[in-house]
């Protein structure tokens, strides 16, 4: 008898059946993040939530983002840690929905592996449940793909997409701020998920540093620090809005913390943002020192310590620092907005960080 040597997606390097497993063992992680909306479990073609729970807005407008993690996928990888990479995930996805005021409904997200090896895709799976919970939303549905031949066995990378809500009159952004505002700044996680390429080629390929390295002003290895999760905001952000009046949001990811707040600041304004009201922790200086990296290239690439920014008319600004403290958050007043005679607008930090 011939024996059949034809082709199969096995022999092509897919395996469906580590592709099951690890559908099973992510479930209870995802169950975890279920909201009363959400309708059925994940195995499905499609994630369903029942948008009749929107009928007590006058004017639901629904917010979409996406976003990934970039290259800190590789410390991850190198590192053999893979259960905290999905919450940087989520973080930079909800909370650019929370900066216009909407509160983050469900995520979906997209896995992509050279090999499929169950318990790494489930441990990235419960990073991203563990991040939904801390957001307030639901993981709905993603998709795991292998790609053998285009990447490598180990090799990975992760995506997501979010929805959320916010009643119409009460969206957030340029239009509302107004001369006067108070810029608040919350404190950042580390260096969350932005910038890794130019850390990486510093820390890395200049420095010769690794990550098994121990760090005495990080009290811990580089590697622990480099993967140390994004805060996310977003609840806190939601509580703030609830409380006091909010003009506006500023997440501080790619670009920096000058670039993103202008981003929500109107024509003819100019929020003033003063570096001596903090101290970037010791990993911003470490990455400056090492490379030699001028201070605006840091402060265009890396968030230096502010992870998201919230502006608030005066009166509200001992409202949102005694609610940050009592939530936990290290949140300080770091700036105004100002008139500009020029008609142009922007941000800037002015002043030398505190020692």
């Amino acid at each position: 008898m011939t024996e059949n040597t034809g082709a199969s997606y096995a022999s092509a390097g897919v395996d469906i059946e580590a592709g099951d497993r690890a559908v099973e063992l992510m479930k209870e992680w995802v169950k975890r993040t279920r909201r009363p909306e959400v309708l059925g479990g994940i195995g499905g073609f499609a994630g369903l939530f029942d948008v009749s729970a929107l009928k007590r807005y006058e004017r639901p407008l629904l917010a979409s983002a996406t976003d990934g993690v970039g290259t800190k996928v590789d410390l991850a990888r190198r590192l053999g840690v893979y259960d905290t990479i999905g919450h940087d995930l989520v973080g930079m996805v909800v909370d650019d929905l929370v900066v216009c005021g909407a509160e983050p409904l469900f995520m979906t997200d997209y896995i992509c592996v050279g090999k499929v090896h169950p318990e790494r895709v489930a441990a990235i799976v419960k990073g991203i449940a563990e991040g939904c919970v801390l957001a307030g939303c639901a993981l709905v549905g993603g998709e795991t793909a292998e790609h053998p031949g285009l990447l490598g066995e180990d090799d990975f990378d992760v995506a997501g997409a979010g929805t959320g809500v916010v009643e119409a009159d009460q969206l957030l952004g340029p239009d509302r701020i107004r001369t006067g505002d108070v810029v608040i700044a919350m404190a950042s996680s580390g260096l969350h998920s932005n910038g890794y390429s130019l850390v990486r080629h510093v820390l890395f390929d200049r420095a010769g540093m690794a990550l098994e390295q121990k760090v005495e002003e990080f009290g811990r290895t580089l590697g622990e620090e480099l993967l140390e999760p994004t805060r996310i905001y977003s609840l806190d952000c939601l509580a703030l809005a609830r409380t006091a009046e909010v003009h506006a949001f500023s997440h501080v990811t790619g670009g920096g913390l000058a670039n993103n707040l202008a981003r929500v600041v109107p024509d003819g304004l100019h929020a003033i943002v003063d570096r001596s009201t903090w101290t970037p922790g010791p990993v911003f200086d470490l990455v400056g020192k090492a490379g030699k990296v001028e201070r605006l290239e840091l402060e265009k690439t890396l968030n230096m310590g502010v992870g998201m920014i919230a502006v608030v008319p005066e009166q509200s600004a001992d409202v949102a620092m005694e609610l940050f403290a009592d939530r936990g958050l290290d949140a300080w007043v770091a700036g105004e907005v100002v008139e500009r005679g020029d008609h142009t607008t922007g941000a800037a930090l002015t002043g030398e960080y505190a020692r």
